[in-house]
């Protein structure tokens, strides 16, 4: 007897929670379609997102795989931005230097002629002298 009062009561808890499922039903339909729509729409973002990440990485990898395999000719615009620098600073440094015009001139003109004098030595001897 016992059995079946168990089994009755579940039936009617069964029973009650169908109901109460079957009257949310709609509700529960149209709230699953905009979380549904919600989702589609997150992963399309994501997705462009990892699209959009990857084509970049890529990028990068393939410009940094050029420099390693000296195929990158940047390089020469490397060079000219140094020497643009290299120029910008001796024309400043002439222009504040605290000798006069002549002696900054006779001083630039002494160094050139020693690292003149230092190359032909080396190429000269094979060695880098004193």
């Amino acid at each position: 007897m016992r059995l079946r009062r168990e089994n009755i009561l579940m039936d009617v808890a069964l029973g009650a929670g169908l109901y109460l499922l079957d009257s949310l039903r709609d509700r529960f339909s149209s709230n699953v379609t905009d979380i549904r729509d919600r989702a589609r729409d997150h992963y399309g973002d994501l997705r462009d997102r990892a699209r959009d990440t990857y084509d970049t990485v890529s990028d990068r990898v393939g410009r940094a795989s050029d420099v390693l395999r000296g195929e990158d000719h940047s390089a020469m615009g490397s060079v000219g931005a140094l020497l643009l620098g290299i120029g910008v600073g001796v024309g400043v440094g002439i222009l504040l230097a605290p000798a006069s015009g002549e002696e900054t001139r006779s001083n630039l003109a002494d160094k050139v002629r020693d690292g003149f004098n230092r190359t032909r030595e080396t190429s000269s001897t094979g060695t880098y002298g004193d």
